[in-house]
This record gives structure tokens, C-alpha cells and sequence, in this order.
């Protein structure tokens, strides 16, 4: 398992995930932070926007549905800034995109991370999103996270962005990674 971060208080997360599990996953910021090593002179890809995500909730329990399978969950909240605009004054399209690719991602974890101690180390197949209405500046968003499969070679997530100031859906997406291809050799 990785190294749990201590920089957030977990007392203020709710739901079953253990500890460990709510010191990796609990700062996203920290979680998606660079990992190449590399020194950058400028932030990376939306990295102002995941450092803003709070995490209010990490759980794993079995799915309604199928009481046999566990499904992890993940909810987090932002507010709506100004660069997360696009120029009619409402969130970019391609901001709650990122939002659905980041966040559908910490539920996969938090499952993988129960069921085997592990994360994978995947990337994105697919992302298929429906708009529904629009958020604008200061409404605060919560975005619930919910796993579908948690397979052997893919892995897919459920997220629905709610405006939690007008009480709306904004956005669902369905998020499928896969485990990636191991590079060819150069010799």
C-alpha cells in the first residue's frame, strides 16, 4: 500500500474507508501530484483546480445490486472559480471532463486499495459525458463517485456532478481506464 499523507485530518471524512485509505486518497492534490521527478516551471494541467477538491466521503460497501461485488465511492466538493470558466461566465465543459476523469479515478482506488492493498497503474479508455446545466461562479459543486467493474484489464467509474447551491445535476460521465500496454523494446 502507499505511504499514507499526514497533512489532512481524516476525522472529517466520512465513511468506512480505514485510515490509510483517507490519508492517500484524501488530498487529492497531493494524490495527483507530479510524479516523474522532473522539476516544471509552470503547474501542471489543472493542478489549481485538484489542489481546491476536499474529500467529504470514502466508503466501500457491497452494491445494491449485486450484494456479492463491492463498489468504492468517493465524494468531493469545489467551488466554482474563475478559471474554471468558460466565456458565458458557466463551467468549461472541458473542466467538469477533468473533474470526471480526476474524481472517478479516486473511487477505483479506494476500491483497489481495499480488495488488494494495491493501485493500479492504469490510464484512460474512454470518457463519455452528458451535459445537463450549467454552474457558475461561486455555486458549489459535489461530485459522487461510485466504481461499476473493477476488473482485470478495465476498470469503470460512474460521476454525477451536482450544483449543491441550486440543486441540480450538472454533468454525468462514465470513466473506463485499462491497464496500458508495455512499451516495446528499443534494443
Amino acid at each position: 500500500m502507499p505511504s499514507p499523507s499526514s497533512d489532512i485530518d481524516i476525522n472529517a471524512i466520512a465513511g468506512n474507508a480505514s485510515g490509510d485509505i483517507k490519508h492517500i486518497l484524501g488530498n487529492p492534490g497531493a494524490f495527483f501530484a507530479n510524479r516523474t521527478g522532473e522539476e516544471f516551471s509552470s503547474p501542471l494541467f489543472g493542478e489549481s483546480i485538484q489542489n481546491r477538491l476536499v474529500v467529504t466521503e470514502i466508503s466501500v460497501d457491497k452494491k445494491e445490486a449485486e450484494p456479492k461485488k463491492l463498489e468504492g465511492k468517493v465524494v468531493l466538493e469545489i467551488d466554482v472559480v474563475e478559471d474554471m470558466l468558460n466565456g458565458g461566465g458557466n463551467i468549461h465543459g472541458g473542466c467538469s471532463a477533468f473533474l470526471i476523469d480526476l474524481c472517478s479515478t479516486l473511487c477505483m482506488a479506494a476500491l483497489s486499495l481495499t480488495t488488494t492493498g494495491n493501485l493500479n497503474a492504469n490510464v484512460s479508455q474512454s470518457l463519455n459525458i452528458v451535459y445537463h446545466s450549467p454552474a457558475g461562479l461561486g455555486d458549489k459543486l459535489r461530485l459522487i463517485n461510485t466504481t461499476l467493474t473493477l476488473g482485470a484489464r478495465a476498470h469503470s467509474a460512474r460521476t454525477e456532478i451536482w450544483n449543491a447551491t441550486h440543486h441540480r445535476l450538472v454533468a454525468s460521465g462514465v470513466h473506463i481506464k485499462m491497464n496500458p500496454s508495455t512499451p516495446k523494446s528499443n534494443l
